[in-house]
């Protein structure tokens, strides 16, 4: 079992070059290309903005190579990506198809697309199937996420697309495509309580199942915390993923895990990372 983690969380304490080679040096087998940066949504009013990244200039691709180079120079690849969201925006589509050719151009063959909560099962369906011809052309598969919402009366995570187990399958099989694929996040599906679990959504997934985004939580919020650390059963879950003959790589997500860390320190935090993914790859081995 390979492994795997974002490099946001470390990029914005070293910058995104130093990130993925001291994922390397850390011992992770792939990088996963987080594109946050690539542009900035705003909510009021409803617009898409360029930022100064070198991913929202013309220089896009000659960056994501740059990237690419430096992991291939350290020996690690880049495993999937994470394109910017919300996903249904105006201009939105630009950036989606943007992550998707950076995602081919460092090396990934899955982006991680977000399902938009806001908007009706048919309308996400619809900005899938318009991307899937674009994402072919590039050898990416596009990966759905389980997301969430919130209730403030209840104070718990409430229902949002893929968010069950019956949700999650209809999306990706009615928009019907071997390019579209799932991306478990196991800390939002334990979120979910008597609604999800991360064990039922991996077991109900079966073959559909190409990614994870792995972290740990108290199971009520959305922690981001490295595994074993909260109150995640991750022995169910690694379980669940043997007998489906998971076949995708054991990517990290964890990246609250390193916001108090600093230039001097973040090496230390991220090799906690690898052991932690490690140990997780190990369960899954044994």
């Amino acid at each position: 079992m390979k492994t795997s983690t974002e490099i946001s969380s470390l990029a914005k304490i070293v910058g995104e070059e130093k990130a993925v080679e001291l994922i390397a040096k850390a011992g992770f087998d792939a990088w996963d290309f987080s594109m946050f940066n690539m542009c900035r949504m705003m909510r009021n009013p409803r617009s898409v903005l360029a930022t100064d990244h070198p991913l929202s200039g013309s220089g896009y691709l000659s960056y994501a190579r740059k990237l690419k180079k430096i992991g291939q120079d350290f020996g690690i690849v880049c495993n999937q990506s994470h394109a910017p969201e919300p996903s249904i925006y105006p201009e939105g589509e630009l950036y989606l198809k943007r992550a998707i050719e950076c995602t081919a151009e460092a090396g990934g063959n899955i982006c991680v697309i977000h399902p938009e909560n806001n908007v009706s099962f048919e309308d996400n369906v619809k900005m899938y199937r318009e991307l899937i011809p674009f994402a072919k052309d590039y050898g990416v598969k596009i990966a759905t996420e389980n997301m969430w919402d919130w209730d403030k009366v209840t104070d718990r995570a409430s229902f949002a697309i893929c968010a069950t187990e019956e949700s999650f399958c209809s999306l990706i099989d009615e928009v019907g495509d071997d390019f579209m694929v799932a991306c478990l996040d196991i800390g939002h599906a334990e979120m979910m309580g008597e609604l999800a679990s991360a064990e039922a959504l991996v077991r109900a997934l079966d073959k559909r199942l190409a990614a994870l985004h792995i972290h740990d939580c108290d199971r009520w919020h959305d922690s981001h915390q490295i595994p074993f650390s909260m109150d995640i059963d991750f022995e169910r879950i690694v379980k669940a993923l043997k007998d489906i003959s998971y076949e995708g790589y054991f990517t990290l997500e964890s990246d609250s895990y390193l916001k108090d860390y600093t230039r001097d320190n973040a090496f230390g935090g991220l090799t906690d990372l690898y052991q932690s993914v490690k140990k997780l790859a190990d369960m899954f081995e044994a």
